[in-house]
């Protein structure tokens, strides 16, 4: 008989039963399940992320122009402001007090304790006039609101387009339980892309 016929036959197919993978299918074995490993726990941190932390969000409306224009594309943190509180400046994001299925964005101009009052459009916080560079002039507005002080736990904020604005000279201060974010870096366009200020 001859030798050759009673070895058994290799198979050429490494995927086939009974067969040895080779060192090369092994390592591209390994190299798969690592991929797909990242990518599940890249798309899980991103959920936790967007989640817990930042949102996105979709400007509509040119009250906060020029900071922020219409359509504008901003990711707003949903964190900060347990750790921190609100200050004066910060552009936040809140549920309209008068119908709390809409959210507003707006600029924090007086935070709780603060004596605000409009003169002609100059803002006076404390009695001392608010330097608003973010304000341009074709963009002011001549309405003045009555000497207030703004209650625990609220805010006062105007949007930076003051004369297309509907903010706190209209529907007063807004309580802090309505403030869910605070916007941080401009996404979309890409010409305004960055940490927003």
């Amino acid at each position: 008989m001859d030798r050759e016929q009673n070895q058994a036959a290799v198979p050429d197919d490494p995927a086939a039963p009974g067969a040895v993978a080779t060192p090369a299918a092994r390592r591209d074995s390994l190299l798969l399940n690592t991929w797909v490993r990242d990518v599940v726990i890249s798309l899980v941190v991103s959920i936790l992320f967007i989640i817990f932390l930042y949102q996105p969000v979709k400007v509509e409306g040119t009250s906060m122009m020029p900071t922020l224009a219409d359509q504008e594309r901003v990711f707003i943190n949903k964190f900060v402001y347990r750790l921190e509180p609100i200050h004066r400046g910060d552009v936040v994001v809140f549920r309209y007090p008068r119908d709390v299925s809409k959210s507003y964005i707006k600029r924090v101009i007086a935070v709780e304790g603060d004596v605000i009052r409009i003169d002609e459009g100059v803002v006076y916080v404390n009695d001392v006039p608010l330097p608003e560079p973010y304000v341009p002039e074709a963009y002011w507005d001549t309405r003045s609101y009555p000497e207030t002080v703004v209650p625990k736990h609220a805010y006062f904020v105007l949007g930076d387009h003051r004369n297309l604005s509907n903010d706190s000279r209209d529907f007063g201060p807004v309580k802090e339980q309505y403030i869910f974010g605070k916007a941080v870096f401009g996404y979309w366009p890409f010409d305004k892309l960055g940490k927003l200020r």
